[in-house]
């Protein structure tokens, strides 16, 4: 897929566990490890926004294209 999550790079530049987010942004532990892994097929905008707000970050800092790689079948 070009869409790549660098949500855990953002977790560790900001040095913040999993467990700690998770809380913060009211989601599961194992949903944001998904979302880490780009396991997931789409993301709530209020999500997006959440992450953002405790990463202190923009949605760009989490989420990034890179051309060429394989498209999503059901895009």
């Amino acid at each position: 897929m070009p869409i790549i999550v660098n949500l855990d790079v953002m977790m560790a530049r900001r040095k913040m566990r999993g467990r700690d987010l998770a809380l913060r942004i009211g989601i599961t532990e194992q949903n944001l490890s998904l979302l880490k892994s780009g396991k997931v097929r789409g993301m709530r905008f209020g999500t997006l926004a959440r992450l953002c707000a405790a990463l202190e970050c923009q949605p760009g800092d989490l989420l990034e294209y890179r051309p060429g790689e394989e498209p999503a079948e059901d895009a």
